[in-house]
């Protein structure tokens, strides 16, 4: 069975923004801008991605 997966991307900078907030960029293994990641579809994945929405892209 395949396992289900999310395309983030980083369209904001985390610069002025909350702390943890960056960490969970970083989490998502988002650094530069633009920046895509595929990544599993879990619940602490879908927890950093509603954390930090106003600063990330799901595809």
């Amino acid at each position: 069975m395949s396992k289900k997966t999310l395309k983030v991307t980083l369209v904001r900078s985390p610069i002025g923004t909350r702390g943890s907030h960056r960490a969970s960029v970083l989490g998502l293994g988002l650094k530069k801008i633009n920046q895509t990641r595929e990544l599993e579809d879990t619940p602490a994945v879908r927890g950093m991605i509603d954390k930090v929405s106003y600063l990330v892209k799901v595809h």
